[in-house]
């Protein structure tokens, strides 16, 4: 199980959304390449970044943070938010992505999804907001009418290395991960898949190391982090306990 910190970017800064809302925004480091650093410290070993403004544009929208985050840290960095072309797809891994995650394209341009997973396999992510178990995109501000599991399967056997599963109405608020839904999904497929939305305290942690869990790669966590409710030391030595008794 993995523990992904979240720095999502706005206006160069880094910032938590409630419910992807762009009007409801904190603002909680000026620099998000010493907030990389301060997680690397802390012993987290992947990186989410997600390019907000990018999500809403189109395109890459925070690059110049992005870049200055992978000069600053070791630990391997998943991006998203406005990657929907090949080109762009191709400038992040060049520059250093581990992993790129692609949401609203997955939707949109599925045939682009699964050649960028056949061409680099393992570095390729999908994006999964749901809003009433439907997909959102543009940024959160359309809802598809499609499912995310129907999204998912379409990428079945496409390389595609992992689904970032996020529950909208929980996403920001501190209300606990909405493990049941994204567990439901795990069991449905065969691709990983990573929860997101409403990370809360240390019980989240305790339940993503319970046995049903067990088909999840990992979750992200970003305000629970921010806000202090969530004591990196202790949440990071559950998880390492769990992979040397597991």
């Amino acid at each position: 199980m993995i523990l992904f910190p979240a720095i999502d970017l706005k206006n160069g800064q880094c910032v938590r959304l409630e419910q992807g809302d762009m009007a409801r925004v904190t603002v909680f480091n000026l620099d998000p390449a010493a907030q990389a650093t301060a997680f690397e410290r802390q012993g987290f070993e992947y990186l989410h970044v997600v390019d907000l403004d990018g999500a809403f544009a189109g395109k890459p929208m925070n690059a110049q943070a992005v870049e200055a985050m992978l000069k600053t840290v070791t630990m391997p960095v998943q991006l998203g938010g406005g990657i929907r072309d090949m080109t762009t797809l191709e400038a992040w891994l060049a520059k250093g992505i581990r992993r790129v995650i692609i949401g609203t394209a997955a939707v949109r341009d599925p045939a682009f999804v699964k050649q960028a997973a056949k061409k680099y396999p393992g570095r390729v992510a999908v994006g999964l907001d749901a809003r009433d178990g439907k997909v959102a995109v543009e940024g959160w501000a359309e809802t598809s009418t499609v499912t995310a599991l129907d999204i998912a399967r379409r990428f079945e056997d496409a390389g595609v290395a992992a689904i970032v599963f996020t529950d909208i109405a929980r996403d920001g608020l501190l209300k606990g991960l909405n493990l049941d839904a994204t567990i439901a999904l795990a069991e449905s497929i065969s691709i990983p898949v990573i929860a997101s939305g409403g990370f809360a305290s240390i019980d989240d942690v305790k339940a993503l190391l319970k046995p049903n869990a067990k088909r999840l790669e990992g979750a992200i966590s970003g305000r629970a982090l921010y806000d202090g409710r969530i004591d990196p030391s202790e949440a990071l030595a559950l998880i390492r306990t769990a992979r040397s008794t597991g």
